[in-house]
């Protein structure tokens, strides 16, 4: 686990993996966006069909979990597959929940604090078996991105269990405890690096970015709907991820800033996977076609 920055550029050829000989070496970073990050499965599945295997993935919550399960080597459809399997039914995914919640109920929530969950207990239980690994066995070189609450800092974590590191990086509060590793009290890496484009540019020729944080929705009703307590803390930490993502982009840009238009669903919409899917994918196309002009140009 390191500190503030992602650490010295690493010059190209210096992590495993990457393209074909001409080809320029490509490094990935998926953005934050809760359900929203759903939409990275397009991307995945489109760097498949061009044949491109990224060189350094970085990802900030849901895009640290999609991050994570391509730095295993699971294909953008297999990782499609796994998420259907997971959220095409309320039922099911309660009943496989249930089977595991037993031994670790004391562990997952408190009645002292009965609206926040364990997000370290959540994971081992609901994460696939491919993901109880260190990050020393992943396939393609990742790291996930934290905040530390009392540093006030970004948090690069890349050693170590891999769980653990995921569940600080998706530790949105009010709804999920801070994660404590090494010493520091991490909380959810969009509120420091909601799309960490920085911390991979310098390891490879071109950087392809995902950003999930949502675009402009302005409601058509005269009244419009006001959002229920939940809801409206969620949607405000997506436009907190949002502001600062359009911030840091006036001083640093990626090769490629691909945007899903995701932006109409809400934080919690896991279980319209196929309608996030659908509206995702434009992306697919998107990105091949900038990909395409980056290579003309010898990027």
């Amino acid at each position: 686990m390191r500190g503030d920055a992602a650490g010295a550029p690493q010059p190209p050829g210096s992590e495993s993996g990457g393209a074909a000989p001409g080809t320029p070496r490509m490094a990935l970073a998926l953005g934050g966006g809760s359900a929203r990050g759903l939409a990275h499965i397009v991307i995945l599945e489109a760097l498949d069909e061009l044949g491109l295997r990224p060189a350094f993935i970085a990802g900030t919550s849901m895009g640290a979990i999609c991050g994570a399960l391509y730095a295993t080597g699971l294909t953008g459809a297999e990782i499609r597959a796994g998420f259907i399997d997971e959220f095409t039914s309320r039922g099911a995914l309660l009943r496989r929940f249930a089977g595991k919640l037993t031994a670790g109920f004391s562990s997952l929530w408190s009645v002292r604090s009965p609206s926040v969950i364990d997000n370290v207990t959540l994971f081992e239980m609901m994460l696939p078996d491919i993901l109880h690994c260190d990050f020393a066995a992943l396939k393609i070189p990742f790291v996930a991105v934290a905040a530390d609450f009392y540093a006030i800092e970004q948090v690069i974590l890349d050693s170590g269990p891999l769980i653990p590191a995921l569940a600080a990086s998706c530790a949105l509060p009010a709804w999920s405890r801070p994660v404590v590793l090494d010493g520091r009290v991490l909380i959810d890496g969009g509120y420091v690096n909601p799309v960490p484009f920085d911390a991979v540019m310098g390891r490879a020729d071109l950087t392809i970015a995902v950003d999930v944080t949502g675009d402009t929705q302005r409601p058509g009703a005269k009244f419009p709907k006001v959002p229920p307590p939940l809801e409206a803390m969620t949607g405000a930490a997506q436009l907190l991820f949002h502001s600062v993502t359009r911030e840091k982009l006036r001083s640093i840009r990626p090769a490629i800033m691909i945007r899903p238009a995701v932006g109409g669903f809400g934080a919690f919409d896991y279980f319209r996977i196929d309608d996030i899917l659908a509206a995702a994918a434009p992306a697919k196309d998107e990105l091949k076609r900038k990909v395409a002009q980056c290579l003309e140009r010898g990027s």
